[in-house]
């Protein structure tokens, strides 16, 4: 399987009942005249509501509640607004992150909502502290209202697994970013991993980095096809 092919966390758990169930959502908070971007307006709407006791077992934790309602959001989000899906080559992928001076955020081309997908285990992170690294697949990612970004990212995900981890950020992206220990941001902080040319994602803000440094990218990629996004673009 390549990072052309790779499946997404949206295909593997909405892509089948996307159409009927986010199609009732849709026109439930259409008929209500909410904004889906409200989370909070999101979790009270009643179709939103059953779809997600549908996903959720009834002995979940509350946690565990709370990040399928984000992925259920997020997902949600991208299917309003066309099912856009970025795949990012390694190439470009090093060039972004270990760039000295990152390009400008969102531009007036970037989808509202959407999925970009980076080569596989090449981005890490410890998601609890002493807990092993998870590979990230991708990021979800809301286009930033008055520079506010709305991220999630996709750790864990693979065939052997049933299902992944999900770590959420939002908030506007950060100034000139530094980690504590003085080490440029995405740097590995995993033995061997810079001989082995795999980086680390270090807490929430560099998640949201991550999406603002893909951001213009995205929309060089989205502008030709604006009336009809395809299935998934690559971007190299």
């Amino acid at each position: 399987m390549t990072d052309r092919t790779r499946p997404t966390p949206f295909e593997l758990v909405f892509a089948e009942l996307a159409p009927e169930r986010f199609g009732a959502i849709q026109d439930s908070l259409a008929a209500a005249k909410l904004d889906a971007r409200d989370r909070d307006a999101f979790a009270l709407d009643r179709q939103a509501v059953l779809l997600l006791r549908d996903l959720v077992p009834d002995d979940a934790p509350e946690e565990a509640v709370r990040e399928h309602l984000a992925l259920l959001h997020h997902a949600f989000l991208t299917w309003q607004a066309g099912g856009w899906t970025f795949r990012v080559g390694r190439p470009l992928a090093i060039e972004i992150l270990t760039a000295s001076s990152a390009p400008e955020g969102a531009a007036a081309a970037t989808p509202q909502a959407y999925y970009i997908q980076f080569p596989a285990r090449m981005l890490w992170a410890e998601l609890a502290e002493g807990h092993p690294h998870e590979p990230l697949d991708g990021l979800f990612v809301h286009a930033p209202a008055a520079n506010r970004w709305q991220v999630m990212g996709i750790f864990g995900l693979h065939r052997d697994r049933a299902g992944f981890s999900v770590v959420t950020a939002s908030g506007a992206r950060p100034g000139r970013l530094k980690r504590e220990d003085g080490s440029p941001v995405f740097a590995s902080v995993l033995p061997g991993g810079t001989t082995a040319e795999i980086y680390s994602v270090v807490g929430p803000e560099e998640l949201i980095e991550l999406a603002a440094r893909t951001a213009p990218l995205v929309a060089r990629a989205a502008a030709p096809h604006r009336t009809a996004p395809p299935e998934g673009i690559f971007v190299e």
